[in-house]
């Protein structure tokens, strides 16, 4: 192997620059523990892709509390609650009477963007557009290495990596390689649908989002800003978006709104359209020697509770904690305890996630009687403040 043109010794080398990679950074600078992010997109390409975002009351405290930034406080949009569409009629589910909590409308690609900045302002290492990345003796002595833009290659030896490079991640499968022992696993469940999703350039047709099923099938209003907002509705995986013209969509849309109380979808041109899989996915553990994972490398959510971005941040919350113990404290052991803190909170998130997305969608399997369930179970949850106080709790995460 060819001499490297730089060698970097940090404490912690952080694989992925997305908003768990960079928010673990934030938190170990404020610890006083240095830390160097790789990641192999580039900065604009990050901050340019649209992605949604319903950020619990604890992750927006994260943001604020920690230094980050306010403006999730003077541009986010607060809901108090959601509307779930039944039988062509909305019901509010207000999160704030029955819990006392909120969420907001935050894009991910806005937290990316505070993010980057608050490291940038502190002087922080971090590497966009970066290839061939690579980690090594996570057993005993990490070293990450990567090619530069040029061509070169750099290394990084730090005393902890964390794999923080999302669903498709490298580190995922270092971990997994530990061999057999008790509580190993790797559990999932593919989805026989997917979720067909636009942009467009149009005002909000509600002031909070719907949820809403239908005899076609789910759709979930959403929004983005005054003028462009988000949306989706239920497909085939295989669904091809640029078959959809614009009318066809609204159509669609419309037809899984539908009411008598004659709601209607405020339209406009649509500026983007893609098919979003839908996949339920947990590996444990979540550490293997000096190698931890976080966010969508450990575990990844159906987006129809909108918990993973927000499962993120939990995790790199308490990963922050576990570092401090180990690396100024000495207290190796927290190492060990990372993974059934972390995944204790996953499990509530999966099972959220899951009772949302089957109680919401219909499966080419559904039945009659599937169908009739269904629907008894939306007219109870909302018509039960036990049932709504649960659905809001969820929604709005549990308290950390």
């Amino acid at each position: 192997m060819s001499t490297p043109a730089s060698t970097t010794r940090t404490r912690v080398a952080i694989v992925g620059g997305g908003p768990a990679g960079l928010m673990l950074s934030h938190l170990l600078h404020v610890a006083g523990i240095d830390s160097v992010v790789v990641d192999h997109r580039t900065v604009e390409t990050i901050a340019t892709t649209h992605r949604a975002g319903i950020l619990e009351q604890d992750s927006v405290r994260l943001l604020t509390d920690t230094g980050v930034d306010g403006r999730v406080l003077t541009e986010g949009d607060r809901h108090g609650g959601i509307y779930l569409r039944f039988d062509g009629a909305s019901h509010h589910i207000d999160f704030e009477r029955l819990t006392g909590a909120s969420v907001w409308l935050y894009p991910q690609t806005e937290v990316f963007v505070d993010l980057h900045r608050a490291r940038v302002r502190d002087g922080g290492d971090v590497r966009f557009g970066v290839s061939d990345v690579a980690v090594r003796d996570v057993d005993t002595a990490p070293l990450v290495h990567y090619l530069d833009a040029e061509g070169r290659r750099h290394e990084i030896t730090a005393e902890i990596v964390v794999g923080a490079d999302g669903s498709r991640s490298i580190c995922r499968d270092l971990v997994w390689q530990e061999g057999a022992g008790p509580g190993r696993g790797r559990f999932g469940r593919d989805y026989p649908f997917a979720w067909f999703g636009i942009l467009c350039e149009a005002p909000k047709s509600a002031p909070e989002l719907i949820y809403a099923r239908s005899d076609h099938g789910f759709a979930l209003i959403s929004q983005r800003t005054e003028d462009v907002q988000r949306m989706y509705f239920q497909c085939d995986p295989g669904e091809d978006p640029q078959a959809w013209s614009d009318e066809r969509i609204w159509d669609e849309l419309q037809r899984r709104l539908a009411g008598t109380d004659g709601f209607e979808l405020r339209t406009g041109p649509v500026i983007e359209r893609t098919v979003l899989p839908f996949r339920s996915f947990v590996q444990t553990p979540l550490r293997r020697g000096r190698l931890l994972l976080a966010g969508d490398a450990g575990h990844t959510v159906p987006p129809t509770g909108a918990k993973g971005l927000n499962l993120a941040l939990a995790d790199v919350r308490v990963l922050a904690e576990v570092l401090e113990l180990a690396l100024l404290k000495g207290e190796e052991d927290a190492l060990a305890g990372y993974t059934e803190r972390a995944l204790g909170r996953v499990w509530k998130a999966q099972h959220f996630s899951y009772w949302m997305t089957t109680m919401l969608h219909r499966s080419a399997e559904s039945s009659d009687f599937d169908e009739q369930r269904q629907l008894g179970e939306l007219a109870t949850l909302v018509s039960s403040e036990a049932g709504s106080t649960y659905l809001a709790e969820g929604y709005t995460g549990w308290p950390s």
